[in-house]
Parts: structure tokens; sequence; C-alpha cells
């Protein structure tokens, strides 16, 4: 099964909890002091906003997977159409270690591909960069990367 992912950058992470607790009609399944997320299945999304000092407003988008097969099919459709892709391995964001692909849109809109493997008890892998909005790249790191690895 695959769960669409949101994550929004926010001013006031309070009234935006609550603002969204009255929306889905549910508390977050998971609150921290500057993040929060809902694991919805009606609609089936996986929604999270941080307050973390990015601009306010989308951060990224993705595609949540059950299983690593699930995220292999993702990734083989994004290097059959040549895409620059960034790969990461058991990586910490968003309080979850995951294995994920990001990829981004024509207009630059940061998009991962990722397997939840464990929750994390800290927002990221860097200590030195816990002040970031989030773990996504920029479109320059992905292609880099994507250049290095060809």
């Amino acid at each position: 099964m695959k769960r669409m992912h949101i994550h929004v950058s926010v001013d006031d992470l309070n009234k935006s909890i609550t603002f969204y607790n009255t929306l889905f009609g549910t508390a977050p399944t998971v609150q921290k002091a500057d993040y929060a997320k809902w694991m919805l299945t009606d609609p089936l999304v996986n929604f999270a906003i941080s307050q973390r000092g990015a601009k306010a407003g989308l951060d990224h988008v993705g595609i949540q997977v059950d299983n690593d097969e699930e995220l292999a099919e993702i990734k083989a459709r994004l290097d059959a159409a040549d895409m620059s892709v960034l790969t990461q391995e058991g990586t910490t964001c968003c309080y979850a270690k995951s294995d994920k692909h990001w990829v981004q849109d024509p207009s630059g809109i940061a998009w991962e591909t990722y397997h939840t493997l464990d929750s994390a008890p800290t927002f990221n892998d860097a200590a030195h960069d816990n002040d970031s909005a989030c773990c996504a790249p920029t479109a320059q790191q992905v292609q880099f990367i994507s250049r290095r690895s060809k």
C-alpha cells in the first residue's frame, strides 16, 4: 500500500495543530515541540507540519511505501526516466529512520519516496543541522549527487 505524504512548514505550530485537529477530526499520531504528524486512513495520507524556521508553506511531498519492494519499484521508474535521484539509506528525518529517494519536479518541488524503518528520538541525523526546516535536499544537491553517481 502506498500513502501520500505532505509536509508543510508553519508559522505557529500550536495554532496549526488546533486547525488540523479540527479539519481531520483527530489528534496527531506524533507530536513533538517542533513537529506534528497525522497518519490518516481517510484520506490515506501522512500529513506532517513543522515549525523549524523555514518559510511557511509547502515543504515537500512524497509517497510512503510499506516495504522495500515498493520502494525499489518506484526507484526503478525514476532511474528508467533518467531522473536525478538522491538516495539516502537509514537516514533520520522527521523523528523517523527511513530509506528514501529524492527527486525534484520540473517546478523544483521536492518529492521523496520512502520506506519508514523505525521511529527516532531526534528530528534528523545532523547535530549541526538541528535548526533546518526539513530534510529535503535542494535541487542543486540532487543534481550534484546524481551527476557523481553516473
